[in-house]
């Protein structure tokens, strides 16, 4: 009830071809293949840009750790010493 049947959708096919033609519609699924391929790449490019940015934030948080623990050490020796 209120649902579209298979009939339905392919009288509406066969109009937009009849509309459109066979040429037309098969650039305009070119073009709209290469757009989601586009829109996939750019997707990827981004997810190895973030990737890459947090590596460098991990190193640099990795550094940062490293040297606030050599100081934390030598105050504990200087401590030690007192």
């Amino acid at each position: 009830m209120g649902g579209i049947s298979i009939w339905q959708l392919l009288i509406i096919a066969v109009i937009v071809v009849l509309l459109f033609g066979t040429k037309k519609l098969r650039n305009m699924g070119g073009d709209l293949g290469s757009a989601v391929k586009g829109f996939k790449k750019a997707m990827n490019d981004d997810e190895d840009s973030q990737k890459g940015k947090d590596a460098d934030f991990q190193q640099k948080t990795l550094d940062d750790t490293g040297a606030e623990t050599s100081t934390n050490e030598q105050a504990r020796k200087d401590k030690e010493q007192v």
